[in-house]
């Protein structure tokens, strides 16, 4: 299943979790034809954008969204409270792989979080700080919640897993070597065995360690075909664009890059939209 999995140490004030996506992921990335290095950034970022979204204090639709001047134009990952995500990268289909820098260049991570609590979204932009998304990531939520974090992340075409630590405000206290211990354990962890069941990997990692596993929250992918809201749009831009664009182009093109779906219509859809112009009987 694809999931989030929380944990905590119990006798060291230290939590954490794991996120393993396979189904999810191989749907955001079907018909993308993304080259491997884009396609595992992004992969990366929607392991990250997981965890963030499991961990909101306040439910709501977060984004993450990664831009620069490199050939990696853009990141960008959303979920919403039922931890339902959609995302896309643009970049070129040959991509080669690289640092982070010079995929992205001198960019920036932006989050939005738009809530039913607050009329206008939160946002926060920071510039791109680490030579990959996990220490992009682990410099932002030190920023953020004044904590240490670590993240480990890893993504192919089968699956975008992650391992996420954070050091908790009495953790010095419960064992003042326990943080650093921690750390040396889950750094010793190889890439693949991100993708194995909680149980068996947290074991591997943590077995003389005390560990509270809890339930694991699924993960789905949802970008669902909107004709309604692409309706509306059409309509708030009126009758007489929407005859120029079919008079040059014949037909009437939307593109809704982020779940790769096309909207086609033809000169139909103006009696849809639009009540029929009245006629002057002579």
């Amino acid at each position: 299943m694809d999931s989030v999995r929380p944990f905590l140490f119990e006798n060291l004030d230290i939590r954490g979790a794991l996120v393993r996506l396979g189904p999810a992921w191989r749907q955001m990335q079907a018909g993308r034809g993304y080259a491997d290095a884009a396609r595992n950034l992004l992969g990366e970022l929607t392991a990250v954008t997981a965890i963030v979204g499991s961990n909101l204090k306040t439910p709501g639709r977060l984004t993450f969204h990664l831009q620069g001047h490199g050939p990696v134009r853009m990141l960008v990952v959303d979920c919403d409270e039922q931890l339902r995500l959609r995302g896309l990268a643009k970049a070129p289909p040959d991509l080669a792989p690289a640092p982070l820098s010079v995929l992205l260049g001198d960019g920036r991570l932006a989050l939005t979080l738009d809530t039913n609590a607050t009329r206008q979204p939160y946002q926060s932009i920071v510039p791109l700080v680490g030579d990959s998304v996990a220490k992009v990531f682990e410099h932002y939520l030190v920023q953020s919640e004044q904590a240490p974090a670590r993240l480990w992340l890893m993504a192919d075409a089968g699956h975008a897993c992650g391992l996420f630590l954070q050091k908790l405000p009495n953790a010095d206290e419960r064992d003042a070597d326990g943080w650093n211990r921690i750390q040396q354990l889950a750094a010793t962890i190889a890439a693949a065995e991100l993708a194995l069941p909680a149980e068996t990997l947290l074991t591997r990692l943590f077995a003389e360690e005390d560990v509270r596993l809890f339930k694991a929250r699924a993960v789905t992918y949802h970008c669902p075909r909107n004709e309604e809201k692409v309706l509306v749009m059409l309509r708030s831009l009126g009758r007489a664009e929407l005859e120029a664009t079919l008079a040059e182009h014949g037909e009437i093109v939307i593109n809704d890059d982020i779940c790769n779906q096309e909207y086609r219509y033809g000169a139909e859809v103006l009696d849809q939209l639009f009540a029929p112009p009245d006629r002057t009987l002579h």
